[in-house]
């Protein structure tokens, strides 16, 4: 049995059957949860985490993941998919890796580049600084949404919560954010689920216009600065996260964001090329 075979045995959570996969002769097979359904797709986090659940089950791969690249290339439709992985260039210290997800022998849906890298003892020194937030236990929850993968959060605004009201106002306001994020049901971090909520904030766009347009994720790059160690020592359920974005243009905009450690580490940075339309 797989690590993350006994994972769900164990468990029963909801977001390791959403992202549950099985190995074929030459292909994995994974298959899109309603649990983990936005408003045409399944959500981008849940994807890009069971791409990654594929490969650390993958038995030649070694180390931890270190970056993670997702290309959203075409709609993945509800039901099964299969994901095309290989090992593409190996060292002694870093695997490259690519993936592709397809349905129903179709063209590739996904395209995805990963990154594993043994990590070992050095130097340590981190710049950046904690967004120092209200307790998690202080704030209350954030609504519950249509979409069925927002309901599987515990999102907790410290500032920047979302305004769909379309309020005129004089000049946009900006984009940034500042939350707590756990599963509703809460779930020990781990690799997969610093994957998944590195696509958990809301679309930027909707915060600058305070209204729900269009939307879709086209690119998405998240590094991981923690391996499993590390995450097993901070035994923890939620993060603080932020999220901000420097630009809209011409039916593009960027999204950037930070996942930390109650304790003030930095486990994992975000990035992210956006389609919209208003």
């Amino acid at each position: 049995m797989t690590e993350s075979a006994e994972m769900l045995t164990k468990t029963q959570h909801l977001f390791d059957d959403a992202t549950r996969v099985s190995a074929g002769d030459s292909r994995w097979r994974g298959q899109t949860s309603d649990d983990y359904w936005a408003f045409v797709g399944p959500f981008g986090g849940a994807t890009a985490a069971t791409i990654l659940r594929a490969l650390i089950d993958h038995p030649q791969r070694n180390g931890d993941p270190l970056a993670l690249t997702v290309n959203f290339c075409a709609p993945i439709a509800q039901g099964a998919f299969d994901l095309d992985v290989r090992l593409v260039k190996a060292n002694r210290s870093t695997q490259h890796w690519s993936v592709e997800l397809s349905q129903d022998g179709a063209e590739v849906a996904t395209f995805a580049t990963a990154v594993f890298a043994e990590r070992r003892a050095s130097w340590s020194h981190q710049l950046a600084q904690f967004p120092k937030a209200k307790p998690f236990e202080q704030i209350l929850p954030y609504p519950k949404v249509a979409a069925s993968w927002v309901k599987q959060y515990d999102f907790r605004f410290v500032e920047g919560d979302p305004d769909s009201s379309g309020a005129a106002q004089g000049a946009p306001p900006n984009a940034f954010s500042k939350l707590w994020i756990g599963d509703r049901i809460p779930r020990k971090i781990d690799m997969l689920s610093l994957m998944a909520m590195s696509d958990a904030f809301f679309a930027r766009v909707f915060h600058a216009r305070r209204e729900l347009v269009p939307f879709g994720t086209v690119s998405l790059t998240t590094y991981f600065h923690a391996d499993t160690e590390d995450l097993a020592a901070e035994d923890i359920s939620r993060v603080v996260a932020v999220a901000d974005a420097r630009i809209f243009h011409k039916s593009y905009g960027d999204q950037t964001g930070e996942l930390w450690s109650p304790k003030g580490r930095l486990l994992a940075t975000t990035h992210q090329i956006a389609y919209f339309k208003a």
